[in-house]
């Protein structure tokens, strides 16, 4: 090609590449990444953040997609190195979160989630009866049984914190250690099987399985309620502002907070088990991290 023709080219080219940049903002083909940890069925799951990054997507004129993860870790691993930009976390997840992605901010929880509970579980045959206080808890000593996720606030975290509180240690219970059945839904499916003789979960997700029928009342049944304590949150990546324009961690703050219980929002509303979102901060959560430094969690 002549030199000539070869500069045309070229001129043509870095006045397109001008165009182009000027046309189309920086953040213009940016999606926000969302996800969850994976602490139920992944079919209500996909069911349920599918609606929501619909709705988040209309509310703020950007691109929203849900991105599942196979575990607990992997949830906090995606958003420290930028996979995900808002997840769903558990009150321990959303620490670990915040303390390996500085400058992460803490926007919202649901209602429920200021008191939060777990509850202990029981195999009708376990002969195991109702516990009315944390020193009742000696009484699963040698029992055979098992927590959620390794992970999960309400499945092992808190649970263990109050047997601890009560002097037994996992090492006290049959085969000399506790079983780990990877979900909540999951906990309910080997107690009421009777593969675990008790078992402890998020108190929400037991109340949520019991109302849809997913529960035999004659194999397994509750025989504590924890204190209450501070759980799941919403957490958002730092430099979304830079991403995806100044005021967007807002507005998405905002958007969390405006889901109304009707259309799609009430669906959200019902699968989440909440009545609405409010604000939260990251001082709510002191506590959680104080017990997950204390049972080795958190170092």
């Amino acid at each position: 090609m002549p030199a000539r023709e070869r500069r045309a080219v070229a001129f043509s080219l870095a006045l397109f590449g001008i165009l182009s940049s000027t046309a189309l903002p920086s953040w213009a083909a940016e999606t926000l990444r969302i996800g969850a940890i994976p602490d139920q069925n992944p079919e209500k799951l996909n069911r349920l953040y599918g609606l929501l990054a619909k709705q988040l997507s209309q509310k703020l004129n950007v691109p929203v997609r849900y991105i599942p993860v196979s575990n607990y870790p992997a949830s906090v691993s995606a958003f420290r190195t930028g996979g995900l930009d808002l997840v769903w976390f558990g009150g321990l997840t959303g620490v670990q979160a915040r303390l390996q992605t500085p400058g992460a901010v803490v926007l919202a929880q649901r209602d429920i989630d200021a008191k939060f509970r777990s509850v202990f579980i029981a195999n009708t045959k376990s002969g195991l009866q109702p516990i009315s206080n944390i020193q009742g808890l000696k009484s699963l000593q040698g029992k055979r049984f098992s927590f959620g996720s390794e992970s999960s606030t309400s499945g092992r975290l808190m649970p263990q914190h109050f047997l601890q509180q009560a002097g037994l240690k996992p090492s006290q219970f049959a085969g000399g250690k506790a079983g780990f059945s990877g979900s909540h839904d999951a906990t309910i499916a080997v107690v009421q099987s009777g593969s675990y003789e008790v078992g402890a979960l998020n108190e929400q997700v037991w109340n949520s399985n019991l109302k849809n029928g997913k529960v035999d009342p004659t194999k397994v049944k509750v025989i504590w309620r924890t204190p209450t304590y501070v759980d799941y949150h919403w957490v958002a990546r730092p430099g979304l502002d830079k991403r995806f324009g100044k005021g967007f961690t807002t507005k998405l703050q905002q958007a969390l907070l405006g889901i109304q219980p009707s259309g799609n929002g009430k669906t959200v509303l019902e699968l989440f088990g909440a009545e609405k979102f409010i604000p939260a901060s990251a001082s709510q959560y002191r506590a959680i991290e104080t017990v997950g430094r204390q049972l080795g969690k958190i170092r």
